[in-house]
């Protein structure tokens, strides 16, 4: 009982910190997980050690050793992320992939080996971090939120423009290519006694087959099964009989956990499953309700997780100056490889991509958001990546996420005419 009040009351406190933190970065039109990580960075190197241990009852260690608080606190955060990435497939309609178009495509493709390669090159240069610690780096740089993006475009009115279409389109082929690149990075840091070509060949494998059996079941069999329970349907209305209704939520959540578990199980993160979970119900999410239900449960879990973000983050390494340097380059590396990658990849799949239009393009795929900070987060919890370069991505996740959407405004207020200028009355 005492364990279960004490739980409890860390929660309440934790999550009433996260909505204020929320709440306040909102209101400067800034994303809220922002806020949410400063508390948590407030909460554990501002407010002090003996706030987070005698009060929260929160106690951590790079060594392992969590306390039973923390652990439960932990477990939320770890379940706020998988929900997290299943509203995301939910987004993700195949569909939408398979027609994406050359231009997504390319903007996609080369928007993920540019940041990979040079976050991979980096830290291997800098010398003091191995492989794996190196992939880590580059998976998280290959990360694309383009939710904050998207809000941009639709306060605008500009969702229907060339440049948009890109953008969404090759966000959503950003988001597969990233969990695949994810799979095969974490499949190669966990397998023990090294790696060599062959055991490569199976993660690879492994983590495309996963996928391909995931968006093939989402384009063929998901609507059969549609078709069966909408067929018995209106036989029973036919019958004259009330035709037994299924909560569509439970299934979803069912098949959610089931192909977390499935993908952990295999030697995948548990988030590569939620995700492909989520694009399973894509094409039926809005008439099934299943966004807005999915997002009550995410609003609430995800606030423990970005609190947990915030930490982990030890400040006391930005007092370093090799990590100041290593966290500008990163920086400035993630803004222009994605920059580059994504409005070179635009222009090869369409001509008529003007200067413009690249530059549009380039600056749409730039904030990486929370993706970043959920790949860095299992490699500072599988032990590959250090706290000191775990600090160094979520830096480069918060500060592109911020810097980004300004500049992206101003240019499509250079590009097009005064109508799609933001009045009060068109904000969402």
């Amino acid at each position: 009982m005492e364990l279960l009040l004490q739980v409890l009351f860390t929660m309440t406190v934790i999550f009433i910190m996260a909505r204020l933190g929320s709440t306040i970065f909102s209101r400067f039109g800034l994303p809220g997980l922002i806020g949410e990580i400063l508390m948590g960075i407030v909460i554990a190197n501002i407010a002090g050690g003996d706030f987070m241990r005698d009060v929260l009852m929160i106690d951590f260690n790079s060594e392992g050793f969590k306390s039973e608080v923390y652990t439960v606190i932990y477990m939320l955060a770890e379940l706020g992320v998988i929900f997290l990435l299943f509203s995301v497939g939910l987004e993700t309609k195949v569909k939408d992939l398979l027609e994406s178009g050359k231009a997504a495509f390319l903007c996609a493709l080369l928007g993920v080996i540019l940041p990979f390669v040079a976050g991979l090159a980096l830290v291997l240069a800098v010398g003091d971090y191995d492989m794996n610690a190196a992939m880590f780096m580059g998976a998280a740089m290959v990360a694309t939120s383009v939710g904050i993006t998207a809000r941009i475009i639709k306060d605008m009115r500009l969702m229907d423009v060339k440049e948009s279409r890109i953008i969404i389109a090759a966000a959503v082929i950003d988001d597969v290519l990233g969990m695949i690149v994810l799979a095969i990075v974490q499949g190669m840091a966990t397998s023990e006694g090294g790696i060599d070509i062959m055991d490569l060949v199976i993660i690879i494998l492994k983590a495309v087959l996963f996928v391909v059996i995931a968006i093939g079941a989402a384009k063929y069999l998901v609507p059969k099964i549609y078709t069966f329970f909408d067929n018995r349907k209106r036989a029973a209305r036919a019958a004259g009989k009330i035709p037994y209704t299924y909560n569509k939520l439970i299934i979803a959540i069912i098949v959610c956990l089931g192909m977390a578990c499935l993908a952990e199980f295999i030697g995948l993160a548990a988030i590569i499953g939620a995700f492909l979970a989520g694009m399973l119900f894509a094409d039926h999410a809005w008439e099934w309700e299943l966004e807005h239900k999915v997002e009550a449960i995410t609003s609430f879990m995800i606030s423990f997780f970005f609190v947990n973000v915030g930490l982990m983050v030890d400040i006391s390494s930005l007092t370093d100056v090799s990590v100041i340097i290593l966290v500008v380059i990163v920086i400035l590396l993630a803004m222009l490889t994605k920059f580059v990658g994504c409005g070179f990849g635009a222009k090869l799949g369409d001509k008529s991509i003007d200067k413009s239009s690249f530059s549009i393009i380039g600056v749409g795929m730039m904030p990486r958001g929370e993706v970043g900070i959920i790949i860095a987060s299992i490699g500072l919890n599988a032990g590959v990546m250090s706290g000191d370069l775990y600090t160094v991505v979520v830096m480069m996740s918060v500060l592109t996420t911020i810097i980004a959407p300004p500049i992206l405004s101003l240019l499509f207020k250079k590009k097009y005419t005064e109508q799609y200028e933001i009045v009060p009355e068109d904000r969402i």
